[in-house]
Order: C-alpha cells, then structure tokens, then sequence
C-alpha cells in the first residue's frame, strides 16, 4: 500500500497535533502517524498550565515562544470550539508562585523586564488570595494574575476532532519504522506493516521515543529521554482554592469542579515505565497537605503517571535535521508541551509556507546554544 500526503506527521501527542491542525488550515494534506492512541502520552498526562507571557517584551527565543503560546491560546480555544463543540477548558484563573528567597529578586526582574504582570504579597495577603494555603517558609509570594490553564484531555480530544473536520489523515496504532530515500531527501517513511507513505515533507514528534528513530535516520541523537511525572487528582467540597499554586517543580491546580491536581515527580531513572509509585504518590500528598492543610479531608480520585520528552537542556529542539532536506524535528518540550505547542506548530508553519519564522531558526534548531542563566517560570 502506498499512500501521499504533503506532510508526514510522525507522533500524535500535543506537538503533533497542533502542527498537523495548523499546516491543514493552511492547505496542506497532512497524516498523523502515532504507534500508540492519538494525544494518550504525555500530552494526556500533563497539568495544562499556561504560564503569562508579552510577545513584544520577550527577551529570548524561549521566553518569546512561551508568550506566543500564551497570547494564542483564547483564540485558539474559541476556534476550536466553533469547529468541534468541544470546550479545552481554557480559562485565565491566576496563580501564586512560592520563589525561593534567593531567587526572588532575579526571577521577577525577568518577569518585569519581560512586562508580564504580577504582585509580590506577604503572608497576610496570600491569606486574602488564598484563605486555605499556607505559605511555605523561606519563600516569596507573588500573584501572576494572568496565568491560565487548559484541561489535556479536553484539548486533545478537540484537536483531534478538529484535524478530523480539516481532512487530517489520522493513523492511531501505525508505527513509523523507518523512512523511504537517502539523504539528503526523503521519499516518505514506511510502517511497521511493512507499506510506504509518500510524502514531501516528514515531521517527528515522537515525544520520548523520538531518539531511537533519530539514531535510525540520522546516526545520532540529541539526549532526548522519558522523564516520569505523576500526577494526584483530589476532589473536596466545596472548593479550597480558585488559583494555581507553584512551589519549583511541583503545583495544585484547581479544575473549577472541585477537583484538585498534584503534581509533579521528575524521574528520569524510571526510563520507559509509566506506573505509579507509593513513593511518588506519598511525596505529591504530603506536598499538598502542607501547602493545604484542609485537602487531610478531601476524597481520593485518582492517580496517574506519563513520559516526558526530557531533553539535555530542558528545551526542545525545532527544526531540520542535519542532513536532510525534507525531514524536521520538533521534539524535547519536556513540561513544555502544552504552553509551547502553538508557537512550535506556528514556526513550523510558518517555515514551510515561505513566511519569516516567528523566531531565528539557529536559536531553536539542532545546533542551537545551550541556554544560560535563569527562567521565567520552572515549566
């Protein structure tokens, strides 16, 4: 069997599928290739907290496409939901960051300089934005009112559905083994089943297995590799909080319903197994009870746990592959996926339609600079 497309999508998580949905809007025949369920990794997993940004005050690539995503994603979930009836779950709820005081000061001059709201409070005043929280020791409180949130399963269910409605070929459950052609071209890719698809351009999102295809096409990788996150869901009622909370790599993000979320472990040791842990879990509970004291009676929903793209640096890599004319890679989002997912599929776009990228491709691409110095925001 052969199939042709104009772009190959290998991997239907967050990144794969805002690109596909975006490069179809613009006319392009695309089909997403995934080895598993379309959106049911990582993407699925995550907590969907988009931190704020401002385009115009950005001060780095990576500070740009982050306020990019910000600034995308009302329009982008008022779009989706004309196309599909599917609401994301979007909504600007705030938050409150609990910095370390040795680090206060350099983070929200980033923030400042950057232009992005937010209010430094005391204990008293967490008490009034938050009358259940405890404030942790040793930290500074500081409200960024227009941080928002997103559901994952919401938006990837609508994204989904939505390169359905543009004509997308969606192929849950066909794995990409390996590609048609030699550098510096490629002709297509070819399935585990043993069929071709013809393509000119091919597109890996593969996630936490993008580097064993990578060191198949190109004799190499970049360090990409599944870091474990497990998340806690709790409901309580009525309602204990209104805004995210973030303390470093951990938050409570209160879903409006009732439901709290905890998360999150980093595990790069635990490789490709995707399981909770009484560990993980006891750690995310604890967590939560000492910022909140009241969640000792909130009701147990679920937990869950996904696979992170980790990459060398904490920051994905966008752009072609060394090599190859026709083969780009956009992967390593880490716990970026969701907030940098517009601004990924809009580059990507936008290169591949012959308009300026929305950020020097060089900054993001291969080859890039490792960054340095602080970030904005932990994820």
């Amino acid at each position: 069997m052969r199939e042709t497309v104009d772009a190959v999508v290998v991997g239907g998580g967050v990144i794969g599928l805002t690109c596909a949905y975006q490069l179809a809007r613009h006319g392009c025949r695309v089909g997403v290739w995934d080895r598993g369920q379309l959106g049911q990794e990582a993407s699925w997993a995550g907590a969907g907290i988009i931190p704020p940004g401002n385009v115009a005050g950005a001060v780095n690539v990576w500070d740009r496409l982050r306020a990019l995503g910000a600034a995308s994603f009302p329009h982008l979930a008022a779009e989706l939901r004309e196309l599909t009836g599917i609401d994301i779950g979007y909504r600007r709820c705030g938050a409150i960051e609990f910095l370390p005081e040795d680090q206060g000061e350099e983070v929200t001059s980033l923030w400042a300089t950057e232009g992005i709201r937010f209010q430094r409070g005391s204990a008293e005043e967490c008490r009034q934005w938050e009358p259940a929280v405890v404030m942790p020791p040793r930290r500074i409180a500081c409200y960024l009112p227009e941080c928002a949130q997103v559901r994952n399963p919401w938006l990837l269910r609508a994204l989904v559905m939505a390169c359905q409605r543009l004509g997308v070929q969606l192929h849950p459950q066909q794995e990409v083994v390996g590609l048609v052609g030699s550098p510096p071209r490629a002709q297509g890719v070819m399935l585990a089943d043993g069929s071709t698809v013809v393509a000119e351009k091919i597109l890996l999102t593969a996630g936490a297995w993008t580097e064993g295809l990578l060191r198949s096409w190109c004799g190499r990788g970049i360090g990409i590799h599944p870091v474990r996150g497990q998340i806690v869901l709790l409901r309580v009622h009525p309602t204990l909080l209104s805004r995210i909370i973030m303390v470093d790599k951990r938050y409570l993000v209160p879903r409006g319903d009732g439901h709290i979320l905890i998360g999150s472990t980093e595990e790069p040791e635990a490789g490709f197994v995707k399981a909770n842990t009484a560990a993980g879990v006891a750690e995310l509970v604890a967590f939560a009870l000492e910022l909140i004291p009241a969640l000792a009676q909130a009701e147990w929903v679920k937990c869950w746990s996904g696979l992170r793209p980790g990459s060398r640096d904490h920051r994905p890599v966008i752009g072609p592959l060394p090599g190859w004319d026709n083969i780009w890679l956009a992967a390593g989002h880490f716990r970026a996926g969701v907030q940098l997912a517009p601004a990924t599929a809009q580059l990507i776009t936008e290169v591949w339609m012959g308009r300026p990228p929305c950020v020097p491709l060089a900054a993001v691409g291969w080859e890039r600079p490792t960054p340095s110095g602080p970030q904005a925001f932990r994820s």
